[in-house]
């Protein structure tokens, strides 16, 4: 591990299981470090708050604390790098999502869905959240079927592409929680979206390097 204030790679062991930075004397409990990674440990296993809570007999609230903190700085961390990347973005698509709430309706609102848009540049996905579309945008009599046909962004050959990928992961991903609230989805989304970008072992890397 690394000293959070100055990081430095190097410990005293102390007593009650306490070890104590050489550089800048910082604390750390033994104990509290073990149940961090533990919890750092079932977020990579993609498990949700509450599977995490009861295997490590935890607080719910403190794994559900730790994962939102998690989902916000992976998030930061994504953004940064794609402003980093050289752009090719050599797919694009724009998707919505619908909770299992609206998939349950026989007629679908395309104003009710989550309007993503998403590149695949240099190997990986990113993706942004869209405006919600206008009421005013359809008339009546338009189906969510001609809707899609004549404005949906998609590849040729759609069901073939990395973003089609990525969307069934979306979609499995979110099955797992019994809605989530709109104004966390992009944490959600970005989630997914470092879960599709990198394997286990880099997730656990970046994850500790934040």
């Amino acid at each position: 591990m690394k000293c959070q204030n100055c990081n430095n790679t190097t410990f005293y062991k102390l007593q009650n299981e306490y070890i104590k930075c050489k550089q800048c004397a910082k604390k750390y409990s033994l104990k509290k470090l073990r149940k961090e990674q533990e919890i750092k440990d079932t977020f990579i296993k993609n498990l949700t708050a509450l599977e995490s809570s009861k295997e490590l007999r935890l607080n719910y609230r403190t794994i559900k604390d730790r994962y939102d903190e998690y989902r916000y700085k992976i998030a930061i961390y994504l953004e940064e790098e794609y402003n980093k990347s050289i752009k090719d973005n050599s797919e694009y698509e724009e998707y919505y999502y619908f909770n299992q709430r609206q998939k349950n309706k026989k007629k679908k609102s395309l104003y009710e869905a989550i309007n993503i848009m998403a590149f695949y540049s240099n190997e990986k996905v990113y993706t942004l959240l869209m405006p919600k579309l206008i009421q005013k945008t359809l008339s009546e009599n338009d189906s969510f079927e001609k809707y899609l046909k004549w404005h949906k962004l998609h590849s040729k050959q759609s069901h073939q592409t990395k973003l089609h990928e990525f969307w069934i992961l979306l979609e499995e991903n979110l099955k797992k929680y019994k809605g989530v609230k709109e104004e966390h989805f992009f944490y959600y989304l970005k989630e997914c979206e470092f879960r599709f970008n990198y394997s286990k072992e880099e997730q656990i890397e970046i994850l500790k390097n934040l």
